[in-house]
């Protein structure tokens, strides 16, 4: 049984791995392609969250509204 499901999960694992890196037909491009593209511009977009945040944060402390 051991090795029955040792086998699935290595089948398993191996076409996500496939699915994932499959170059698409009109793009020329994978999945994984696509994140590595996106990566810089979510990075940009998390430190502008951060920010807002840490700057509403720091607007509740000096004005101690909340409770």
């Amino acid at each position: 049984m051991g090795l029955f499901r040792t086998a699935l999960i290595g089948a398993a694992i191996y076409g996500a791995f496939k699915y994932i890196t499959k170059k698409d037909d009109f793009t020329g491009k994978s999945l994984v392609d696509d994140v590595v593209e996106k990566t810089p511009e979510w990075i940009e977009k998390a430190k502008t969250y951060a920010n807002d945040a840490k700057a509403m944060l720091d607007e509740n402390l000096d004005n101690k509204s909340f409770r």
